[in-house]
């Protein structure tokens, strides 16, 4: 999306990093200790968001067969639940070859199904294990060593730090997650992403667009420019959580048709109703699902399954494995449908729903 942030806003807002870079940080500067016997005092990472940050230690303490290292957390001017939080990594030799990634103290381990990690690990999210793994080989290549190591991250205070968030609901017990896919947070003002969202919508509009299409994040709208390849770039719009604002704004300044994608967890709010579609605005309805997959054509069992499942995504995944592919188009239709309420008409509304990796679902427009 261009031109995200007024130009005085994106002044006044300081971009931080995600707990994932910190731990990659950590791990580069505990790794580099470990290999040369001289304590590290910071480490510059290459992110996902493709420029290099560096990263200050607060500690570095060589132990002989390990080095641990620790970071602390600057969120920005988005103070999260972690912000502040240290971050630390402690790097020893192993006698197998490889790496291997594991989570210490106050590091959640996920206990039930429908999450990007699998039930047992350490809930460090698979970008954030990406870079610490990639990071670990880099230096080790860089020195020619071919020796095995074994990366623990930890949290002193990540526990403490969990009980703020949703991680206990979702089945991720005794800490936080280690999280991030671009390295970088940015900050969360919502009268700067709301303008944003107007001021895209104007550039679409500006350059002759009728059809626009808005989704929740830069992964979904990689989605959807594959869905919509004739569209210009100016057409595809990063609303964020902001549902019910985005589509009255596209209605005020005139679009004709609007396209929505996204995945099952902010999507099955949209189905419910909800066009406020953060974490902390609605939990998701798992009976409202369940009534989803029984007009779809559940069986008794699926139905029951999914009132009880743990994540939206779960759901979706129960539905798929077991051929109850109208339960997408429903939701689909249910999200346009409220979409169309929220705004009392006027345009065409589509919905497309993807799963994370990109794998379509179910799709529905309705006039």
């Amino acid at each position: 999306m261009k031109s995200k942030t007024p130009e005085k806003e994106k002044k006044n807002l300081r971009q931080g990093y995600t707990t994932g870079a910190c731990a990659t940080a950590a791990t580069k500067a505990a790794l580099t200790a470990l290999i040369t016997g001289e304590p590290q005092s910071e480490a510059t990472i290459y992110l996902p968001a493709k420029k290099f940050a560096t990263f200050q230690m607060d500690s570095c303490i060589l132990k002989g067969e390990s080095v641990e290292t620790g970071t602390i957390k600057d969120a920005g001017d988005d103070p999260d639940a972690t912000h502040r939080a240290l971050i630390k990594s402690e790097v020893s030799w192993v006698q197998e070859p490889g790496i291997i990634l594991d989570g210490g103290i106050g590091v959640g381990r996920v206990t039930k199904e429908g999450l990007p990690v699998a039930v047992g690990e350490a809930a460090i999210n698979p970008v954030p294990r990406k870079m610490i793994h990639e990071t670990a080989k880099e230096v080790l290549e860089s020195f020619g060593i071919k020796q095995g190591i074994k990366i623990v991250i930890s949290v002193p205070d990540g526990e403490e730090i969990a009980k703020k968030t949703l991680n206990g609901r979702l089945g991720i017990i005794g800490g936080i997650s280690i999280l991030g896919t671009r390295g970088i947070v940015i900050p969360f003002s919502s009268a700067a992403y709301k303008a944003s969202i107007v001021q895209a919508i104007s550039v679409a509009k500006a350059s002759g667009c009728r059809h626009v299409v808005i989704t929740t994040g830069g992964r979904s709208e990689k989605y959807g420019i594959k869905e919509y390849p004739a569209l210009p770039e100016e057409a595809f719009i990063e609303m964020g959580d902001f549902v019910g604002f985005t589509l009255k704004e596209c209605k005020r300044q005139g679009m004709e048709r609007v396209s929505m994608v996204g995945m099952m967890g902010k999507f099955s709010k949209v189905a419910q109703g909800v066009m406020m579609v953060h974490s902390k605005s609605a939990p998701i309805d798992f009976n409202f699902l369940a009534g989803v997959a029984e007009r779809a054509g559940a069986t008794p069992d699926l139905v029951a399954q999914a009132r009880e499942a743990n994540t939206a995504s779960q759901v979706g995944e129960l539905m798929a494995a077991n051929g109850v592919n109208a339960f997408f188009d429903e939701l689909c239709a249910s999200c346009c449908e409220n979409a169309l309420n929220e705004i009392k008409g006027g345009l065409s509304v589509a919905t497309s729903l993807y799963t994370l990796k990109g794998e379509f679902l179910g799709k529905a427009e309705v006039e």
